[in-house]
């Protein structure tokens, strides 16, 4: 169990008050499901409280609240989130998404639910969300006892008094304090108190002191958690300051006082020696930019040519020093680059399993000296993933140079990749659809992480299952990120005269005409979903006088005649429970696969799909098919066989096809 406490997790102890609900079991992240108020599938409810979560996590504001309400009458339903007030935007939307995607499933057909993570809260109920005497509560305790517990009850007592004054006087977007003291023991007492902003200040006071109430103050840390207010204390610094700062609820460093003396006097003086003062203060600044100007174009210069010496790599690998590893460390942890150690290999290089001297296992992509991947993906890769962290794609640790070698770093992920499970006869049985559903909504929730999320929008350009790597627990890691393109979050499309990635998985208008949008990953999305379902590659191949209709016309034809079961992958047609659920998958899919990238659902909507099975969905219409009679003539294709698998890319490179594990 992760441990989001301290570096070195604690025991944690979980008490919890109880109410008219029932509990959930994640001690984490503890969530809470009415037993009274329930609502039958297909309902207007239903509708409107996938509307109501849809629209909760775009309602928000700077200060981290969000609500929505849908419907009407009896099938009204009111959802508000509230996120930790010293966490980012991005941060704070991506926690309310991943709460409405898991409550939902958490609580089936609930009318009320509420779930808390370390940074937000959800609450989800069919009348007004207000506040009440009988509110449900958790306390996760941090076991270790302080080491003067007299001296450290007086002083949290006094900040907590403090802080929930500031708190409940707030304003109606925001009721929040912290603070800090110092103990006795060298240690920092640190404190962060929140309401939520539609309190009234008796009501924010109100519940803030029972939760005060509640607290064993000779812990070295607690988190009280109900659903009007949260309080949090640690012996250490767990929020960011500058950020609360900005929002006022840490009160910001005061400025050093002005010097003293008579006014009178210092004024009459200020006014006779004005003079001398310009004269014995501007003059030499004035000398000193003249030859501070100097300095600087001379240094600009000399550096110039300098770097006109350093290959341009090293100079933008620069800004990402600290991911940096030593050649000789990376090549003793992979025993020399052991073949032994081979985990695959692909158009870019082999990777590796590595094990560092702290005994970490790493995966190790040594780039091949004659690949297509030049200074220009390496520093991409490198500089783009470096900035992503998120469950659902894999974590690059660092990078590696010395002379022409160029390694790349990543996390070790045990359970090789999609491809190796769902296309082989034999492994296939191994991901039942329990496994597969969880597989297809964890790359959706990293696609919605790429183009929604993150800091910069982000597509990939190259999804497909040898990119999808499975953790121990089956978990999705969408990888290799040497094709992605980066845009701001204000630009939403782009062209490019040079198209890669992969045929079967590239949507019409960017195979054709090298247009690529966010919606060009939702194609190759509905195409990964596809190959999932039907346990078979997407591809349209010519042997001898036999021809292998790809997939999509395959669906497509057997959606049109209702016989879509009859394509489902044979390892999963025994779950005769589940083909509901897959058959609404094909729907899905199909959406994505639209000609228009216009009819295309963006992935946040295919996200909010795949977590109701209540939602209505669109009729899909006729999908995109890419053969590759699109690329005859002058096209530059080129195939690259390796370990007898055929990857067909463009612009005369051969696509990544590598495992790091």
């Amino acid at each position: 169990m992760a441990c989001s406490w301290k570096p070195l997790c604690l025991p944690l102890l979980i008490l919890i008050a109880f109410s008219d609900f029932s509990f959930g079991q994640d001690f984490l992240n503890p969530h809470v499901c009415t037993n009274a108020a329930n609502y039958t599938a297909n309902s207007t409810y239903g509708a409107n409280l996938n509307a109501a979560l849809a629209a909760v996590s775009s309602n928000g504001s700077q200060y981290g609240f969000y609500s929505a309400v849908a419907g009407q009458g009896q099938d009204r339903v009111h959802a508000i989130a509230l996120c930790r007030t010293d966490i980012r935007v991005d941060e704070c939307t991506t926690c309310v998404r991943t709460a409405a995607f898991e409550l939902l499933q958490l609580c089936p057909n609930q009318k009320q639910a509420i779930r808390w993570y370390e940074f937000c809260l959800l609450h989800f109920s069919d009348g007004p969300i207000t506040r009440n005497r009988s509110e449900v509560m958790y306390r996760l305790i941090n076991t270790a006892n302080v080491t003067n517990p007299q001296q450290f009850q007086q002083t949290l007592t006094s900040l907590l008094d403090d802080l929930r004054v500031r708190a409940a006087n707030g304003s109606s977007f925001l009721k929040a304090a912290a603070g800090t003291r110092n103990l006795s023991d060298s240690n920092t007492l640190s404190v962060l108190l929140q309401c939520l902003p539609t309190l009234s200040s008796p009501e924010c006071s109100e519940c803030l002191l029972r939760v005060i109430g509640r607290l064993y103050p000779s812990t070295q840390g607690t988190r009280m958690l109900s659903p009007s207010c949260i309080l949090r204390y640690e012996l250490y610094s767990f929020y960011n300051d500058t950020r609360l700062q900005e929002l006022n609820v840490l009160p910001r460093p005061l400025p050093p006082p002005p010097g003293g003396g008579n006014e009178d006097y210092n004024r009459g003086k200020k006014n006779d020696n004005t003079t001398k003062i310009i004269v014995a203060v501007v003059v030499p600044i004035a000398v000193l930019l003249v030859l501070a100007a100097c300095v600087v174009f001379y240094l600009r210069r000399r550096m110039k040519k300098r770097l006109s010496k350093i290959p341009e790599s090293a100079d933008e690998i620069s800004t990402v020093e600290s991911l940096q590893y030593d050649f000789l460390q990376i090549s003793a942890a992979t025993n020399g680059f052991a073949e032994a150690n081979k985990l695959g290999e692909g158009g870019f290089g082999a990777v590796y399993k590595g094990i560092l001297s702290n005994g970490r296992e790493i995966a190790v992509k040594r780039l091949s000296r004659e690949s297509g991947q030049g200074d220009k993906e390496f520093k991409n890769e490198v500089l783009l993933v470096a900035r992503l962290q998120h469950r659902n794609l894999v974590r690059l640790l660092g990078f590696s140079l010395r002379g022409t070698e160029r390694l790349l770093i990543y996390e070790y992920v045990p359970n090789s990749s999609l491809d190796k499970f769902i296309f082989d006869p034999d492994k296939s049985s191994l991901l039942d659809w329990e496994a597969r559903f969880k597989i297809i909504g964890g790359v959706a929730k990293g696609l919605l992480y790429l183009h929604e999320d993150s800091r910069l929008r982000v597509i990939h350009r190259d999804l497909k299952p040898s990119n999808v790597l499975l953790d121990g627990e089956l978990n999705p890691k969408i990888a290799d990120f040497g094709m992605a393109r980066l845009f701001g979050q204000d630009e939403t499309e782009g062209n490019t005269s040079k198209v890669v990635g992969t045929y079967g998985y590239m949507s019409p208008e960017y195979a054709i005409y090298g247009q690529f949008s966010v919606k060009s990953d939702v194609f190759s999305f509905g195409i990964l979903v596809l190959e999932i379902l039907c346990g078979r590659k997407n591809m349209t191949a010519n042997s001898g006088e036999t021809t292998v209709e790809d997939i999509v016309s395959s669906v497509w034809e057997n959606w049109c005649d209702e016989t879509t079961v009859n394509i489902i992958d044979p390892a999963l047609r025994g779950e005769t429970g589940s083909v509901r659920d897959m058959v609404r998958c094909f729907h899905i899919a199909l959406l994505c696969l639209q000609e228009n990238p216009a009819d295309r659902p963006t992935m946040n909507a295919v996200a909010v799909m795949l977590s109701s099975a209540t939602m209505t969905l669109q009729v899909p219409s006729k999908p995109a098919f890419v053969s590759m009679s699109h690329f005859a003539g002058d096209s530059q294709v080129t195939e690259s066989t390796t370990e007898s698998k055929v990857t067909m890319s463009v612009n005369e490179m051969s696509m990544s096809d590598f495992y790091p594990r």
